[in-house]
């Protein structure tokens, strides 16, 4: 799948929100998303899934900044990874700037390798939100959007990730 867009809250299986003054945020924002990771089915036997991450060397923040300058850029992709035995998603790893803007402010999307659920995690104004979507690849909305994606030739979307939209939903068909 190239994206995940346009899902409503029907098409939620799971999330939680923590505001950013709540009490040792990055364990409560770890543990959590251990929690929502499991029950959702994010992990395969060998604990592996999928993250998406800018195209490139650019940091999810350098990517952040460069979406919004309105230049022409390349979409992200997605790469499967391994949760090893020490782990910290929401606090070194979103400190890294690729999954995320620093420790206890993540920005990443995530899929289960059979497209199961998608997770998500966005820092907003007064905290972080992370949500869950079951079966993204057969979400009416999440394919309705898709498909508005890559019949539209809006100067706003790469060309990229259109013909990419463009080239899934054609296998998806056949």
């Amino acid at each position: 799948m190239p994206y995940v867009l346009g899902y409503g809250a029907e098409d939620l299986v799971g999330g939680f929100s923590h505001r950013y003054d709540t009490p040792r945020l990055v364990g409560r924002l770890n543990a959590d998303w251990y929690d929502l990771a499991v029950s959702s089915g994010l992990f395969d036997h060998r604990r592996e899934f999928l993250v998406q991450l800018p195209q490139g060397v650019r940091s999810h923040r350098a990517a952040l900044r460069h979406q919004h300058s309105g230049s022409d850029t390349a979409p992200a992709v997605w790469t499967r990874v391994r949760l090893l035995k020490h782990w910290d998603i929401m606090g070194r790893a979103a400190g890294s700037a690729f999954l995320g803007v620093h420790a206890g402010h993540p920005g990443f999307a995530m899929m289960a390798l059979d497209s199961s659920v998608y997770i998500r995690a966005s820092t907003g104004e007064m905290g972080v939100d992370v949500l869950a979507v079951r079966r993204p690849d057969h979400c009416a909305n999440v394919l309705r959007r898709l498909e508005w994606i890559a019949g539209n030739d809006s100067p706003y979307v790469n060309r990229e990730f259109r013909e990419r939209i463009g080239v899934w939903l054609a296998g998806r068909a056949g």
